[in-house]
């Protein structure tokens, strides 16, 4: 597997449960003490007032976060045999679809913030024609995500997030913002992981968390075939059904929002997409949705 060439993620929000993960994988228990906390969620959604919610997460940049865990993976020795498997992280995948459901396109911009704004919360806004997600970073400052249409726009329509930035920002890297899921995710040889595999709603997702889930068992399947499984064939049907169960969970997930957000013709076409995304996950599960293994720790146990 060859490092991703993707842009790195600027800031990472990342739940109590994909903390855990992350340090029990690890083995690092004190791996996010010292990261800023969010306590708190702000959310003008659907409701006619924001309403203020307990949360608890960290912020973290995924340069950060990788170079923490870099020193404890081992490196290949370039005298070892050529590997018998690879993972894809990268584009291109062998011969492959990639099924997009939506059509939003995200921007991220580095703000700073009013000294009157809670530096502990973050800020969720849904607007006439996208929406807004704010976390802070370090200082008196945020990242800032819009999706929907132009950064400037969607600011001027803003009631509760606008309010908290001190000065305009121009927006810097835009990315695709909604969900998208490679097929095949895996043929004899190969497995395909991470962004590669599928991608999140940052809104909805817990896309660190899934990666992380999903490094785990590819390991685990790629580590039982290498150790003379005669079922690498159920091996890949139970991945490739994992993934796309953990696809279709992430898509309900997306319904549940969308479906509860502002109404009017953009977030009626995203949930058009989103229902069509939850059709395909459907039929694909009803031609191979069966988990044949369980993990128990790192490996792969025939279900009996």
């Amino acid at each position: 597997m060859e490092p991703s060439t993707r842009p790195k993620v600027p800031a990472l929000m990342l739940s109590d449960a994909t903390q855990s993960l992350i340090c029990d994988v690890f083995d690092q228990p004190g791996l996010f003490r010292d990261a800023p906390r969010v306590e708190k969620r702000v959310v003008d959604w659907s409701p006619p007032q924001p309403i203020t919610l307990p949360h608890s997460a960290v912020i973290i940049s995924e340069e950060k976060l990788s170079q923490s865990l870099r020193p404890l993976v081992p490196a290949s020795n370039p005298t070892d045999p050529a590997p018998l498997w690879t993972i894809h992280s990268n584009p291109p995948l062998p011969p492959s679809t990639e099924h997009r459901f939506g059509t939003r396109i995200a921007a991220a911009l580095h703000v700073p913030l009013h000294d009157t704004s809670d530096a502990t919360a973050c800020w969720i806004e849904a607007l006439e024609s996208g929406w807004l997600f704010m976390i802070p970073a370090a200082g008196r400052s945020a990242w800032l995500l819009t999706v929907g249409g132009p950064a400037e726009s969607l600011l001027a329509q803003s009631r509760l997030i606008a309010p908290q930035i001190a000065a305009p920002v121009a927006a810097t890297a835009q990315f695709p913002a909604y969900p998208r899921i490679s097929d095949p995710l895996c043929a004899s040889g190969w497995l395909a992981c991470g962004t590669t595999a599928m991608s999140f709603d940052p809104l909805c997702g817990d896309g660190t968390g899934n990666a992380v889930r999903e490094a785990i068992l590819a390991a685990a399947v790629i580590r039982s075939a290498l150790a003379g499984s005669n079922d690498v064939e159920g091996l890949l049907a139970h991945y490739r059904a994992r993934l796309r169960a953990g696809f279709y969970r992430h898509l309900e997930f997306c319904r549940e929002f969308y479906s509860n957000g502002r109404s009017g013709p953009w977030w009626d076409q995203e949930l058009d997409h989103i229902m069509k995304g939850i059709d395909y996950c459907k039929s694909a599960m009803t031609q191979g949705l069966r988990f044949r293994y369980q993990l128990t720790g790192f490996e792969l146990q025939p279900i009996r």
